[in-house]
């Protein structure tokens, strides 16, 4: 499948959170482009993805190679590398980020400590250097916040260039689990919908998740404010949505 998108990969250097934000017009982005490894690395692949790619890098991440060495390495055994387009974060914050020359235009990337922004089929180059300000014009916010904004300021730049049809949002902390999955699978202008679900997630899911057993701590009960959120209605909680 031929995903000509917009992405970042990006780690927070106060916290050690790692994610990937991606948009693209295609359906279900976030099944697979996104891939992320708490304390690892994040990755991105897309243009003409294999998802095999991102797999590869995340577990050569996880053996302690840094962004670029394994970029090189997965690059090296793959013979369509001309028509991939990757962007690499490891949890030291070293960034790497390949774009094939088959790639389809407007196609381009920027890495920066701690970042990797890539996109091609997009409107033109201001799509990433958009998305770099937001990013780095936003440093007092926690990485998923970042990512969304970053995100955002590629849409409003024109993003790809046919369209709009998907996003994803995907952040880990020190958990197995994640601090952040949130995706837009079909729907006529996702990132704004990811910013709707993004702002009801903060109301109602992240409650919930900051109560969760961690790694090595005894597992507690739930806290009464987050029971009594629970069964609430959804209409009726903080942020609202769904049905009742």
């Amino acid at each position: 499948m031929q995903l000509n998108t917009f992405s970042i990969a990006a780690r927070c250097p106060r916290t050690g959170m790692l994610g990937v934000a991606v948009s693209t017009a295609v359906p279900a982005v976030g099944a697979l482009c996104p891939h992320v490894r708490p304390g690892v690395g994040a990755v991105t692949t897309q243009s003409w993805v294999n998802p095999y790619l991102g797999f590869e890098a995340i577990d050569r991440l996880g053996s302690g190679a840094g962004a670029q060495e394994v970029l090189e390495g997965v690059l090296a055994g793959d013979d369509a590398k001309h028509a991939r387009q990757l962007g690499i974060v490891d949890a030291r914050g070293g960034a790497a980020s390949w774009s094939g020359e088959d790639c389809t235009p407007w196609f381009g990337h920027r890495t920066g400590p701690g970042y990797a922004i890539q996109g091609n089929m997009l409107t033109g180059p201001e799509v990433v250097d958009r998305m770099e300000a937001a990013l780095l014009g936003s440093e007092a916010s926690e990485l998923a916040e970042r990512l969304l904004l970053a995100l955002e300021a590629g849409q409003a730049a024109g993003g790809d260039k046919r369209g709009k049809q998907s996003a994803a949002l995907l952040v880990y902390h020190e958990e197995d689990y994640p601090w952040v999955d949130l995706r837009v699978d079909e729907h006529r202008h996702p990132v704004p919908e990811l910013r709707r679900i993004w702002t009801i997630f903060l109301q109602q899911v992240r409650p919930f998740l900051t109560g969760m057993p961690k790694r090595g701590q005894p597992a507690g009960a739930a806290p009464e404010a987050v029971t009594s959120l629970l069964l609430t209605p959804p209409p009726y909680r903080p942020g609202g949505g769904g049905s009742a």
